[in-house]
C-alpha cells in the first residue's frame, strides 16, 4: 500500500524551507558584514586622518624651525593639501591668516588643531622632539660651516675604515647641524665603543659649536646666579649628537662642575630657557594651525531612503533567485526519490531496477539499491537451489533404506548383516548430513560454541592424519605431516579437527592412487597457518571463488564416488572464522589444489 506524505514532511517543501531560511540569514549576515566593514573603514579613514594631521603639524613644524619668518611656506601648505585632500590654514596667535590652501574669504573652523612651535614641541606627537621639547630640526648657531661638515666628514670615514678593521661593521648619517654620527650595526652611536687603536675626537665640538656653546652657557649661568649660583660656579655643556634617536636629535647635554651638584631641576630650567632664547632668531614665530575636510568631497557613506530601497529590493531579489534555485534543484533530487521509493514498493519477486541518471548522492543510492536488489535475487536464486540440493542429498540415502526395508518386509530378501551394514551406512549417511546442517545453522545464527584450549598444532596434525589412514590405505593414497617449529593455538581441539578432517577427506576424494595428501603447520608471524595440499586433478579457474559455497561440488553429477554432500568446505570456512581466521583456496587444474588456513597463535605453555 502506498503510503501518503504529509506536505509539511515532503522533501521538496523542506529543501525550500531550508533554502529561504539560509537565504536570509545570508542576507542578513551579508548585511552585518557590510555594516561593521563600513564601521572599520570609516574608523581606519579616521585614523588615517590623524596620520595625516600628524605628518602636516611635522612638516609645518621642521619648516618654522629651519626658517626665521613664514614667508613661502604658502607652496607648502599647497602641497600638503593636495596630498592629504584637508583644508589647511596657519596663522598668528592673534587668528591673522599666513597661509591658507582654501579659497580667499573661506571662514576658519572654530579651533585651532594645533600650535606650530618649534621650541615647545609635544613630545608624545611629534616624532623625533627632544626632552626639553624643542624640535630637532631647530639647529641655530649650531649648524655647521661647509668647512667644518668636510673636516667631520673626513674624520668620520677615517674611523669607520678602523672600525672596518676590527670587523664591526657601520655607517654615516648626518644630523640636521651637518655633523656626522657613526652608527654602529644596532643604531647606536659607535664611537662611544671607540678602539684605543682608532683614536677619539669625533665628538669633540668644533669651532662653531664652540661658540654657540659658550654663549648658551654664559645665558644659563646669568640665570642661574639669580637663582642664588655664586660668582664661582661652572657650568659645562657638551655635545650628544645621537642621544637617544642618533637619526633625528641634535641634544645639547650639562652638568655643574663646582665640586657639588646644585639643584639639577634649577640648572635643566635655565638652560632650557637659554637655549630657547639662542634658537628663537633661527625659527619662525609660534602659528596655531587649522585644519578641515575638503569642501569639493561628497559625503563617503549616505544611508538615504534610497539606498534602504536599494538593499531591500536586492535582499528581495536574492530570496527569488534562491527559492527558484533550489525548487529546480529539488526537484531533480526527488524525482530519482521518488523512483526509489516506487520501486522499493514492489513486490520482491519483481527485482526492479533503478535507472542511474545522476552521479551524486542521489546516483549512489540507487546505484547500491541496485546492488541490494542484485543480493536479494542471487539469494533468492541460492535459497532455491539449496532446498533442491538438500532435497537431492536426503532423497538418496532415504531411498536406499525404504527399498531395502521394503524388499525384507515382503520376504524378498533376508535381513543378514550384509543388508543391515548398508542401512546402517545409510542412516551414517544421512545423520552426517543432519549434522553439518545443524552446524551451518548455528554458525549463521552466531549460536557456534567453541571449547577453546592451549592446542599445540603438531599434535592436532597427527590426530587428523591418523583418524584418515584407514581410508587413505583403501583408496592407496599417502598421508603426511610436516611442522616448522612449535606451533600453538589457543581454539577448540574438536572444532580444528573437524575443519582439517574435512579438508583431508575432500582431498583424499580427488586425489588417485599413488598420489600424496600433505597436512602441514607453520608459525607466519603472530599466526598459525595450516595448509592441506593434494597432487589430485586441481580446481579449474572458473571453480575456485564457488567452493565455499553450500552444496556446491565440480561434478555436476554430484556422483558420491567423487564427491561428498557439498557442505564440508562451507562448514570449515564458518569454522576457522569462529576462531577469527580465514581460510583460501589455491589450485591450477592437473597440478592438485591447496586450502590454507590462518588462525591467530598463541605462545607456548610455560614460557
Amino acid at each position: 500500500m502506498k503510503r501518503r506524505i504529509p506536505l509539511r514532511k515532503r522533501l521538496l517543501v523542506r529543501l525550500l524551507f531550508a533554502s529561504a531560511l539560509i537565504a536570509v540569514c545570508s542576507v542578513a549576515a551579508t548585511t552585518w558584514l557590510a555594516v561593521e566593514t563600513t564601521t572599520r573603514a570609516l574608523r581606519e579613514e579616521q585614523g588615517q586622518d590623524l596620520a595625516d594631521d600628524m605628518k602636516i603639524l611635522a612638516e609645518l613644524s621642521g619648516y618654522a624651525a629651519t626658517h626665521p619668518d613664514w614667508k613661502g611656506v604658502q607652496s607648502l601648505v599647497g602641497r600638503l593639501a593636495t596630498r592629504t585632500g584637508r583644508r589647511i590654514a596657519l596663522t598668528t596667535t592673534d587668528r591673522a591668516p599666513i597661509a591658507d590652501s582654501a579659497r580667499k574669504g573661506t571662514a576658519l573652523p572654530l579651533g585651532a588643531a594645533a600650535t606650530v612651535d618649534p621650541l615647545h614641541t609635544d613630545t608624545y606627537t611629534q616624532s623625533g622632539a627632544q626632552l626639553r621639547g624643542v624640535d630637532p630640526r631647530a639647529v641655530g648657531p649650531y649648524r655647521l660651516t661647509a668647512g667644518e661638515r668636510a673636516e667631520q666628514d673626513a674624520l668620520t670615514r677615517k674611523l669607520r675604515l678602523c672600525f672596518t678593521r676590527y670587523g664591526i661593521d657601520t655607517k654615516i648619517v648626518h644630523i640636521p647641524s651637518g655633523r656626522a654620527v657613526l652608527l654602529d650595526p644596532d643604531g647606536k652611536d659607535a664611537s662611544q665603543s671607540l678602539p684605543e687603536e682608532c683614536g677619539y675626537g669625533l665628538n669633540t665640538p668644533v669651532r662653531t659649536e664652540r661658540k654657540a656653546l659658550d654663549a648658551l652657557s654664559d645665558a644659563a649661568l646669568a640665570c642661574l646666579r639669580e637663582n642664588g649660583w655664586g660668582k664661582g660656579a661652572r657650568l659645562y655643556l657638551f655635545v650628544n649628537p645621537t642621544g637617544k634617536d642618533p637619526l633625528s636629535r641634535y641634544v645639547i647635554g650639562k652638568y655643574a662642575g663646582t665640586g657639588d651638584v646644585k639643584d639639577l631641576k634649577t640648572v635643566q630650567a635655565c638652560t632650557d630657557n637659554a637655549l630657547r632664547a639662542q634658537l628663537d632668531p633661527y625659527v619662525a614665530p609660534v602659528a596655531d594651525l587649522y585644519l578641515g575636510g575638503d569642501e569639493t568631497t561628497p559625503p563617503r557613506f549616505d544611508m538615504s531612503p534610497a539606498n534602504k530601497a536599494k538593499i531591500v529590493g536586492v535582499v528581495g531579489l536574492v530570496l527569488a533567485v534562491t527559492v527558484a534555485v533550489t525548487a529546480v534543484v529539488a526537484t531533480r533530487l526527488v524525482r530519482p526519490l521518488r523512483a526509489l521509493t516506487a520501486a522499493a514498493q514492489q513486490p520482491p519477486e519483481l527485482h526492479v531496477r533503478v535507472p542511474v541518471t545522476t552521479r551524486d548522492e542521489t546516483g549512489i543510492l540507487a546505484e547500491a539499491f541496485n546492488d541490494l536488489t542484485e543480493r536479494r535475487e542471487r539469494l533468492e536464486e541460492q535459497r532455491k537451489a539449496m532446498v533442491s540440493d538438500i532435497a537431492h542429498e536426503l532423497r538418496s540415502p532415504l531411498t536406499n533404506i525404504r527399498g531395502w526395508l521394503e524388499v525384507t518386509r515382503d520376504g524378498v530378501v533376508d535381513p543378514d548383516p550384509a543388508l543391515l551394514g548398508s542401512l546402517h551406512e545409510e542412516s551414517l549417511v544421512l545423520q552426517r548430513i543432519i549434522d553439518d546442517l545443524q552446524d551451518l545453522a548455528a554458525a549463521d545464527a552466531g549460536t557456534l560454541r567453541l571449547h577453546r584450549e592451549p592446542v599445540r598444532a603438531e599434535e592436532l596434525l597427527d590426530q587428523v592424519a591418523a583418524a584418515h589412514r584407514v581410508a587413505a590405505g583403501a583408496a592407496d593414497v599417502e598421508v603426511r605431516t610436516d611442522v616448522e617449529g612449535d606451533p600453538w593455538l589457543d581454539a577448540d581441539p574438536v572444532r580444528m579437527r573437524q575443519a582439517l578432517g574435512n579438508l583431508v577427506s575432500n582431498a583424499l576424494r580427488h586425489t588417485p592412487a599413488g598420489g600424496t595428501v600433505t597436512v602441514a603447520a607453520r608459525r607466519d608471524g603472530d599466526d598459525v597457518v595450516f595448509t592441506v595440499t593434494d597432487t589430485g586433478s586441481g580446481i579449474a579457474a572458473d571453480d575456485l571463488p564457488h567452493v565455499f559455497e553450500r552444496f556446491w561440488r565440480a561434478e555436476k553429477s554430484r556422483s558420491r564416488r567423487t564427491g561428498g554432500s557439498g557442505l564440508g568446505l562451507p562448514i570449515v570456512r564458518h569454522l576457522v572464522a569462529a576462531h577469527g581466521g580465514t581460510a583460501t583456496a589455491q589450485s591450477e587444474p592437473g597440478r592438485g589444489a591447496a586450502f590454507t588456513l590462518r588462525l591467530p597463535g598463541t605462545e607456548t605453555p610455560g614460557r
